[in-house]
């Protein structure tokens, strides 16, 4: 019987993630709030942060995909 494979889960690797995450979120915030077609402020903030809410998750999904075919990959050379 095959051996129970080893969890990838780390709370270092979570704390990475959500690092980067936070830094995509402010550069994607700070890209999509001078096209939001609007005068008021709030409306300004809260659309501009919807948008670069829904490109983080883009991202962050991204991420997780790169990590895990990296280690396909790297598990596969062994």
């Amino acid at each position: 019987m095959a051996s129970p494979e080893k969890k990838s889960f780390s709370v270092v690797s979570l704390v990475i993630d959500l690092v980067l995450s936070a830094i995509a979120f402010v550069i994607f915030y700070w890209l999509v709030n001078s096209h939001v077609p609007s005068n008021d402020p709030r409306m300004v903030m809260f659309f501009g942060a919807s948008a670069a809410g829904c490109m983080t998750g883009v991202f962050w999904l991204a991420l997780q995909m790169l990590k895990v075919v990296f280690k396909f990959q790297v598990d596969s050379r062994k």
